[in-house]
């Protein structure tokens, strides 16, 4: 039985399943990679650079179809994955722009003399597992930096995304590039291993849980290949005050539920100073109840079904076990009855360290709202989290703001705004929430070949 299976989240129904790759297909795009790597790395800048700009269009002229098979497989709201496909736009013709430039040799100050430079080179295939939650945006992060670099893709997709995955794969091949340099492979986790493994593979970049992130770098670190890893988060969202509490609680509602709340530097954790933490949770509660969940299909429809059933399972186990625990639901809290996967929008308060909810990441719908009496006091809380991925601060003294934006154990730090995400910022975490850097020039930066070339005249 295939793990490959479009399954609509919305109404739980199967529409098409797909074969995963056999045991000789293994063999056969490794070899298929390398070879195409060993034409692709050679292949004038210029061109590259053309490639991906004519990807950029494509996702531009094909942002509907694209749009509706993304909420189709994993139930984003459809005006939502538009937006999604804008993002790939951009980072395809950024890295177009860019790309040139960053590859540029860097000429070297040396003390002995002669003439040194840092040259940037290809490094071979690589592998590249994504999940669904974003399933072009998270591809598009790690293909553009890296074609347009001149290494090769191996790209294994989310299980329900399988559609998505043939429509990148097919959108590359329209705009030009070779049909080797990106390769989709619907491949189980043993087989993904057993490439890993392969000495023509050069690296892996991850996308997805913890616990796959775990799996991957052992198995790469076994085998000493580079990685990537953009892991989960539960980002705080510190608010010192609200000059306008009205305005702050329509940035937290959609900083929270945004991609039905599935996406891992969504606000997962708002951290309120006491001065304002009754009227934020009044508040907070009353938007959140007021969003239905409705169909994702509706252009109008801000939150549309969980990925999978299994999702909404994961997710009513952590609020459960909290209110068991004494957690207090201001909203929400109940699964909608009915086929697909749905759940209510959800706030709890009186969080405490011995439920699931206080260390664990919800992936979905659902806000857990602190209340402290400091500055410090937040800080520490926020930095309690395992996840280190972005955090933001509010206040109506964004200096004051700034400063203690500085003391969070993030990769991603925001003032009075919350998960910006864009082609020139770059993108990645601390602690358990990964390593490495994607977007800006820093995604050229991971699976590149620093060669210093010297030269001394005699």
């Amino acid at each position: 039985m295939t793990s490959y299976t479009t399954v609509n989240p919305a109404t739980g129904e199967t529409l098409k399943e797909f074969d995963e790759l056999t045991a000789e297909g293994v063999a056969d795009v490794l070899d298929r990679s390398h070879r195409a790597f060993l034409s692709w790395r050679d292949t004038p800048v210029e061109e590259r650079s053309r490639v991906l700009a004519r990807v950029a269009e494509l996702y531009a002229e094909r942002r509907q179809e694209l749009a509706e098979l993304t909420t189709l497989e994993m139930g984003k709201p459809v005006r939502q994955s538009g937006y999604e496909m804008d993002i790939c736009k951009d980072i395809f013709a950024y890295y177009a722009d860019k790309g040139p430039s960053f590859l540029a040799d860097e000429e070297l100050d040396v003390a002995q003399g002669g003439r040194a430079v840092v040259r940037k080179e290809a490094i071979g295939s690589l592998i590249g597992i994504m999940p669904w939650n974003f399933p072009h945006y998270q591809v598009a992060r790690f293909a553009a930096p890296n074609l347009m670099l001149g290494n090769t893709i191996i790209l294994k997709h989310a299980p329900n995304c399988p559609q998505n995955a043939l429509a990148m794969e097919q959108l590359f091949r329209d705009a030009g590039l070779p049909a080797d340099a990106y390769i989709n492979v619907f491949a189980t986790n043993d087989q993904i291993a057993d490439m890993i493994a392969d000495p023509r593979v050069q690296g892996v970049s991850l996308t997805g849980s913890e616990r796959a992130g775990s799996a991957v770098a052992e198995v790469a670190g076994r085998n000493l290949k580079k990685v990537v890893l953009e892991l989960g988060g539960s980002d705080p969202f510190i608010v010192l005050d609200a000059p306008d509490l009205d305005a702050t609680v329509k940035q937290a509602t959609g900083a929270r539920l945004v991609n039905g709340g599935q996406a891992c530097n969504a606000a997962k954790r708002f951290i309120v100073l006491e001065d304002v933490y009754d009227d934020f949770v009044e508040k907070l509660s009353a938007s959140l109840g007021a969003v239905t969940p409705g169909d994702p299909t509706n252009p109008k429809t801000f939150v549309g079904p969980l990925s999978s059933v299994s999702a909404v399972d994961t997710l009513m186990e952590q609020i459960d076990d909290a209110v068991a625990k004494g957690a207090t639901v201001r909203a929400g809290g109940k699964r909608i009855d009915g086929a697909g996967a749905w759940v209510q929008p959800t706030v709890l308060t009186d969080v405490t360290p011995q439920m699931r909810a206080y260390t664990e990441e919800l992936f979905g719908p659902a806000a857990v709202v602190y209340k402290v009496a400091s500055v410090d006091e937040a800080v520490d809380l926020a930095n309690t989290s395992p996840y280190g991925l972005s955090g933001s601060v509010w206040s109506g003294d964004a200096d004051k703001a700034a400063e203690v934006a500085d003391r969070l154990d993030v990769g991603m730090a925001f003032v009075n705004e919350h998960g910006t995400t864009a082609a020139d910022l770059p993108f990645g975490g601390v602690k358990r929430s990964g390593v490495g850097r994607e977007l800006a020039q820093y995604g050229m930066d991971e699976f590149v070949n620093k060669k210093l070339v010297r030269v001394t005249r005699r």
